[in-house]
């Protein structure tokens, strides 16, 4: 078993002015990281702009994440796609390439034919031919469809399917996940620090949250707060991270959220298009959202 317990940053994919990636610039916020005591990294979750990224682009990022990360810290490398066969060959090579764990997204393009029954079928066949544990994630505003609470509750009890990433925001649905599921070796993860509190007061293991890419430190000791019962700190320092949070992710999305990177003094950079940079105005509104939270 795999312990998912603590923070992982989902790490943003540098890229040059030419829109080719920069690996000596995701070594260079590795670095930084470092010295963050995050439980592990994710490599091609939703920030890391993953569906943008060619084939070989994506077993390079893991590769060089691995070699650059202790052997304490996890790695969970996004390889979900929208075939069965391509996300089972491509969990496959991630593993091959480091991960100690794969981050399957459920496939949404016939999002209309994704029943209960076909994502139950589809995610028990790649935890089947997995060689890494299978961490379950439901994206709604990246996707579409949130993955049924009774598929989860289903494919929790398969040995290779760990945990899930529930980025939804229903607190009612991720205490009820882990309420259901404490019979077996099944993590539920926050996926984002806008809840992360509320996730942590119902029993969550731990946050994938884009905003530790920014605000790491701070993730961590909310993480540390919660685990100690330290419940009025805790949520003091929740209330400060709810409006940055949301200017990186629903707001401005991961414009800015590199945006805020470069700010904080790592390496954000320009994303792939489509994806278009903030305006003058809207780093103006996003500064000033972080400072008046007391973070700039």
């Amino acid at each position: 078993k795999l312990d998912l317990g603590g923070i992982f940053p989902p790490l943003t994919t540098p890229f040059s002015p030419t829109q080719e990636v920069d690996y000596g610039q995701l070594e260079g916020n590795l670095r930084h990281y470092a010295s963050i005591p995050f439980r592990g990294l994710v490599v091609l979750g939703s920030s890391g702009e993953f569906p943008l990224l060619a084939p070989r682009e994506r077993l390079e990022l893991v590769s060089r994440v691995r070699r650059a990360l202790p052997r304490d810290r996890l790695l969970l490398a996004g390889s979900g796609c929208e075939s069965t066969r391509a996300t089972i060959e491509l969990t496959g090579s991630m593993a091959e390439s480091g991960a100690d764990a794969a981050l399957v997204v459920t496939p949404c393009y016939y999002r209309g034919a994704m029943s209960s029954a076909a994502l139950v079928r589809h995610y028990t066949e790649v935890a089947e031919a997995s060689p890494v544990p299978v961490v379950l994630y439901s994206v709604p505003a990246n996707t579409g469809l949130e993955l049924p609470l009774e598929a989860v509750l289903i494919l929790a009890q398969h040995p290779n399917i760990i945990g899930i990433k529930d980025s939804g925001g229903d607190i009612t649905r991720i205490g009820l996940i882990v309420h259901k599921t404490q019979q077996e070796d099944f993590q539920v993860l926050s996926g984002s620090a806008g809840f992360l509190l509320a996730s942590y007061a119902v029993g969550a293991s731990g946050g994938i949250c884009a905003l530790a890419n920014v605000l790491g430190a701070p993730l961590c000791q909310l993480e540390h707060l919660c685990r100690q019962g330290r419940w009025q700190e805790a949520r003091e320092l929740q209330q400060r991270l709810i409006e940055p949070n949301a200017v990186v992710t629903r707001r401005f999305g991961i414009p800015g959220l590199k945006k805020a990177m470069d700010l904080f003094g790592y390496y954000g950079g320009p994303c792939r298009a489509p994806l278009a940079p903030l305006s003058p105005a809207q780093v103006e509104e996003l500064r000033g959202t972080f400072s008046i939270n007391g973070w700039l």
